[in-house]
């Protein structure tokens, strides 16, 4: 019995070792493709403040309470309902937790 317990450990830490460098292959690959990404946005990121400081004001944006074509000669208009901030959980107390003396 006690050799096939030595095969049987023997092969767990063989896979166990696959396991150990398949793993370190992937975090390798993934540490290679965060640092393509991270140039490609270092990149972008240059190219849109020159095309910035070549065009100042071309990307402006349009405020957003104006109304379309379509909807101007509709007659209805929608109402913009302010909406409420939450309720935080010490204005309401839990009723369960409430002590009761007799």
């Amino acid at each position: 019995m006690l050799p096939l317990l030595v095969v049987l450990f023997l092969i767990s830490y063989g896979l166990l070792a696959l396991l150990v460098v398949e793993q370190d292959r992937t975090i390798s690959a993934q540490r290679s493709l965060i640092h393509q990404v991270m140039g490609d946005s270092l990149e972008l990121t240059t190219l849109k403040s020159k095309i910035a400081q070549q065009h100042p004001g071309a990307h402006a944006k349009a405020p957003l309470s104006q109304v379309s074509p379509q909807e101007k000669g509709s007659g209805k208009s929608r109402k913009l309902i302010p909406m409420k901030p939450p309720v935080d959980a010490v204005d309401a107390p839990d009723v369960r937790r409430t002590p009761v003396s007799i």
